[in-house]
């Protein structure tokens, strides 16, 4: 982030500040953070900063070390999405989003599966067979009856 807040450049390119939260998408997520209010020791670097961190480290799919300095030092944005998975801040964060979604008509719950992804047991797998009875060219797992 530059002095103005608003551009910062990354690797040859800017970025716009807005691309990594926007301002829509801050304003729903600010209210569901937790405050450093009432706790012991130094008050949260900004939630905003550190969280457009996070995402950008999702998006671009760098390591934590090599973070622009523009979110802050690296370690702190790591120790507090660390913290949020341990304290299921994430998980809350989540079902709040999902819920306000769902409400307005936004989410589609439609799930398909399909047979080419869909995994046999590892005991499955490997069943013995049965040897062929039938005389068809077929073979049951042992203790079917045919």
């Amino acid at each position: 982030m530059s002095p103005n807040g608003r551009l910062m450049r990354v690797d040859r390119l800017e970025m716009a500040r807005s691309a990594v939260l926007s301002d829509e998408d801050w304003a729903r997520l600010e209210p569901l953070l937790p405050s450093s209010a009432g706790m012991r020791g130094r008050p949260f670097r900004d939630h905003r900063q550190v969280l457009e961190g996070i995402v950008f480290r999702y998006r671009t799919g760098c390591a934590w070390r090599d973070l622009p300095v523009e979110f802050g030092p690296w370690q702190t944005v790591w120790k507090r999405h660390h913290r949020f998975s341990l304290d299921g801040t994430w998980d809350r964060i989540l079902t709040a989003l999902q819920a306000r979604a769902d409400a307005a008509g936004e989410l589609d719950w439609t799930v398909s599966v399909d047979s080419s992804i869909s995994r046999v047991h590892q005991h499955g797998a490997t069943a013995a067979r049965a040897p062929d009875r039938a005389g068809d060219g077929t073979t049951r797992p042992e203790g079917r009856a045919g």
